[in-house]
């Protein structure tokens, strides 16, 4: 079991930027992909971003490509977003998920564990 953990969120004026933190833990760090997901009140969960379990490759949501930049430390079981040039669009509630390498499927598909998630508060 993957227990995730984010952190980092907060309230910002538009054109800022922030990271997100989502440290993992409770199992072997890089057999997972990591993701990033968003909810927006009364919107449904979107996928932001993802990086495979390398950090070889990574994927990005049409409306944060440019902006955002997903990383990975296997060393410190850490995955990042770095969100720049933020707009009140980006405000949602930020989740970390996690993808054991030996399920199949599209990138931004599978995700089996979630963290609690971190509030993104863009003012304009």
């Amino acid at each position: 079991q993957v227990q995730l953990v984010e952190s980092g969120g907060g309230l910002v004026q538009a054109g800022d930027s922030l990271r997100l933190s989502c440290a993992a833990s409770g199992g072997t760090f890089s057999d997972y992909a990591m993701g990033w997901f968003r909810q927006a009140p009364g919107e449904e969960r979107e996928f932001v971003a993802a990086i495979i379990w390398s950090g070889g490759s990574t994927y990005y949501a049409d409306s944060v490509k440019g902006r955002f930049t997903i990383s990975r430390d296997n060393a410190k079981n850490t995955v990042y977003l770095q969100m720049n040039s933020l707009n009140p669009e980006d405000t949602a509630a930020y989740y970390c998920a996690a993808r054991s390498v030996f399920v199949s499927g599209r990138y931004y598909e599978g995700f089996q564990y979630w963290g609690q998630g971190t509030q993104v508060t863009v003012s304009s």
